[in-house]
């Protein structure tokens, strides 16, 4: 029997602040949450259970406006298990190929639900709604301190598409945790996705990212829905701790929309201020008390070559850029990482017609 880990709306942290330019947050202490993703990650690695062991990795801010963090990750370039063959954004689950039901049991860290007991909404479908297990454990390639995944019940074997489940419970997990370093993270299929078996990234980060403040503009507001104005272009959903579903479900109908046009997909979740006027003052500028949930639609990558430095999926395009070797990450500039990362990016006037599509598809559900 795992270590169960059952959790309660009001263990949300909603008292979080950054202090001006690159300092570490002021929040609570640390939360239940992070105390036992941290012990339970420490107590996997002392054990042996990673493919390395991960130290403290070399990390620099690249000069330039957008503020890029760099690292140094050799290891998990050289040693993370070989990415299945993706052929399509739909690609059915296959038992046959690694999944998450073949793991060793000792990386589970513990299984997380919401305890919805006393709550009684119902769900849309009238319906109250089922207890949902989430299973946490650790990434054994890991590009950061507490590098873990989620995975939605594992033997229910979902394919790497998300779903509402999935997207609740990771913006949960970001309000869990009192450490605005706390990000989370989803790869599509064709998106560097490696495995085909539906999980989230979770891990540590504790350096300011632009995507924290990046201006937007209003699209469904309504509905949290807003457009990045800021390199790279995506779509960002905003939310905090009372609109937690409307908002997971909103990012559905958006991930959804991708899916069945075959449009890759990568989704970063993290801390953020609130978007649009209240960022103009000091005090909406440094809130954390929110979720920022950026999704940038992508060119698909079907055994494509891997990119030498660095390969562009949820963190590279939330600015946390893994090196895989160390002549890059000494060398590359700010220019190089933009060039990189906009060659898997949508043309202008293709992500454009799709910003009318989703607004249309939002307005209208």
């Amino acid at each position: 029997m795992h270590l169960q880990f059952a959790y309660k709306h009001n263990d949300f942290v909603t008292d979080v602040h950054r202090s001006d330019g690159n300092s570490p947050a002021t929040a609570s202490r640390s939360t239940k949450f992070d105390t036992t993703i941290q012990a339970g990650w420490m107590d996997r690695m002392d054990r042996g259970l990673f493919r390395y062991h991960l130290g403290d990795l070399q990390t620099h801010i690249l000069p330039g406006p957008h503020g890029f963090v760099a690292q140094l990750n050799i290891q998990r370039g050289l040693e993370r298990r070989k990415p299945q063959e993706i052929l399509s954004i739909q690609q059915e689950f296959n038992a046959g190929q690694f999944n998450f039901n073949k793991i060793n049991p000792d990386e589970i860290i513990f299984e997380m639900m919401k305890d919805t007991e006393g709550e009684t909404a119902l769900s849309d479908n009238g319906q109250f709604p089922q207890p949902s297990r989430m299973v946490v454990l650790v990434n054994v390639s890991p590009l950061e301190f507490g590098h873990c995944l989620f995975v939605p019940e594992p033997s229910r074997c979902f394919p790497q598409i998300l779903t509402e489940f999935a997207i609740q419970t990771g913006i949960e997990s970001v309000l869990l945790s009192s450490n605005p370093g706390f990000r989370v993270g989803f790869n599509s299929l064709g998106a560097f996705a490696s495995v085909n078996h539906l999980h989230l990234h979770g891990y540590y980060l504790n350096h300011e990212l632009k995507i924290e403040f990046m201006p937007v503009k209003p699209l469904v507001p309504e509905k949290g829905f807003y457009l990045m104005l800021d390199f790279p272009g995506g779509f960002l959903f905003y939310t905090e701790s009372e609109a937690v579903e409307k908002v997971a479900r909103a990012v559905c109908q958006v991930t959804d929309f991708l899916v069945g046009d075959n449009i890759a997909h990568n989704v970063f979740l993290t801390r953020g201020c609130p978007p649009c006027d209240r960022t103009h003052s000091k005090e909406g500028r440094c809130s954390r008390k929110g979720v920022r949930i950026a999704v940038w639609p992508r060119m698909s990558c079907f055994g494509a070559k891997e990119e030498s430095a660095f390969n562009v999926a949820l963190c590279e395009l939330a600015g946390h850029l893994p090196f895989k070797n160390e002549k890059d990450y000494e060398l590359t500039t700010e220019t190089d990482v933009m060039d990189i990362i906009r060659r898997y990016l949508l043309p202008d006037d293709e992500f454009h017609r799709l910003e009318q599509q989703l607004t249309s598809r939002l307005i209208s559900l």
